[in-house]
């Protein structure tokens, strides 16, 4: 064989094995894993919205902004400067000319724009997108928005509009803009059940237990939050599962069991939690039903403890847990029954811990702590068993929650000197800190 083949050949083959923290390295598995492959990106430009009312608002720079923040944050559209933008920009389809946006340097295949009207009780925003590359007048999105005229209102009208872009280009896959965060704050002096709009806004407490909160879950339809919690089980304080009910606004009943009960999570239909509870001595994992009913055991670990279970949300047939009954906390998959029990082998030693999985149920993320680093997150094609490295010696970086787009992904990180939520693309770039007071941690992402 050709020496210049051979070092080729050297090359591929090396490149499947190794762990890289830039995104720039990202395997092709990996990207196209993500809905992040290496395809031509649509260039969108967002012209400012038109305040049309006698007291122009501040509500059409808020509108405009939040556009153009979701759709940057999408990665899966390049949104152009505006510092490129023409000094007229249209307010109205009428206005729109398409040659304005196509010529360099916009070099746009999409324009967003619109108008908002705004009075002491009422807001109307009138949105839309167009193909400027193409020869129909017909818009590929229009919409009108009417409510209160309030911040949050506003915001919420933003994010439908960039929801509803994404899902055009897309073509039909889910867009996180509308969607929220649960997480654990202890800003108040304890650590209560927290919830934020996906952005890091409207960051509001739903708990006041004046205890400590771990490890919340969304349930698959957004309606309930499972989650750890310390209250009184036989007359001793003890970890619980909690349920906090989004549509009563209250913690609603969840059975309660000696011993220690921690980590839930839902199938996914909803109609079943899993959990890791000392019941019965060392902690092994339950199922029950979505009230914690008839519990029924699944794993037999002679000796350790296992916790941490991931119900797969595509094939609702396997499960991914952290156990050390091998010694350190290692990565392992079970059928959804407690059968076929198998470790994920790593290439190296350390701890693993907060499995979770993609939407697609084929990638799982994990943070793990090599014996030379700090805890670091990676996700794993399970498939195939590759490997691919996030984030790198910035701290500690831990308890990963993919976002339903496949594309995102929550973290919990002290690279800002604290405890913090951040977000990332998936594939580990963007990366944008959530919150900043407080100590703030295991962020869960809504499904919806």
């Amino acid at each position: 064989m050709p020496v210049k083949k051979t070092a080729l050949l050297f090359f591929v083959l090396a490149t499947q094995f190794l762990f890289h923290s830039s995104p720039l390295f990202a395997q092709d598995w990996f990207r196209t894993g993500t809905g992040l492959g290496n395809v031509e990106k649509p260039r969108i430009a967002v012209a400012d919205f038109a305040a049309r009312s006698s007291d122009p608002s501040a509500h059409a720079g808020l509108f405009t902004q939040i556009v153009r923040d979701d759709l940057s944050f999408s990665g899966i559209i390049e949104l152009v400067s505006p510092s490129f933008y023409p000094a007229q920009v249209p307010s109205q389809p009428q206005e729109l000319h398409f040659l304005t946006w196509t010529d360099p340097p916009l070099n746009a295949n999409f324009v967003a724009f619109g108008n908002l009207t705004e009075s002491p009780t009422e807001v109307v925003i009138s949105a839309w997108l167009y193909d400027v590359r193409s020869s129909s007048t017909e818009a590929v999105v229009g919409k009108i928005y009417r409510g209160a005229p309030t911040d949050p209102q506003v915001r919420k009208f933003a994010h439908q509009f960039a929801d509803e872009i994404i899902n055009k280009l897309s073509g039909g896959l889910a867009s996180i803009a509308s969607t929220q965060i649960a997480f654990i704050s202890a800003r108040t002096g304890h650590k209560e059940l927290w919830v934020m709009d996906y952005d890091g806004t409207n960051q509001r407490p739903l708990t006041s237990l004046k205890s400590i909160s771990l490890t919340p879950r969304w349930a698959p339809d957004s309606s309930r939050i499972a989650f750890t919690c310390f209250a009184s089980a036989n007359s001793a304080i003890s970890a619980q599962i909690c349920m906090y009910s989004l549509d009563t606004g209250r913690i609603v009943s969840f059975a309660r069991y000696r011993g220690t009960n921690s980590s839930p999570t839902w199938s996914p239909d909803g109609s079943q939690v899993m959990f890791s509870s000392s019941m019965q001595g060392s902690p092994a994992l339950y199922v029950s039903d979505a009230s914690g009913n008839r519990p029924k055991r699944l794993t037999y670990a002679s000796n350790g403890a296992d916790t941490s279970p991931a119900w797969n949300p595509k094939t609702a047939q396997t499960v991914a847990f952290i156990s050390d009954r091998g010694g350190l906390p290692q990565l392992y998959l079970m059928n959804a029954d407690g059968t076929d029990t198998q470790k994920l082998d790593l290439p190296d030693m350390g701890y693993v811990i907060d499995p979770s999985w993609s939407p697609n149920g084929q990638l799982l993320a994990f943070s793990w702590r090599r014996p030379s680093g700090n805890y670091d997150i990676y996700v794993m094609d399970v498939a195939s068993r590759r490997i691919i490295e996030l984030t790198r010696d910035a701290a500690r970086n831990e308890r990963p929650c993919w976002a339903p787009d496949g594309r995102h992904i929550v973290f919990e990180s002290t690279r800002s000197g604290s405890r913090q939520i951040w977000t990332m693309l998936a594939d580990g770039s963007q990366p944008h800190e959530l919150t900043f007071t407080g100590h703030n941690e295991s962020p869960n992402w809504s499904t919806k």
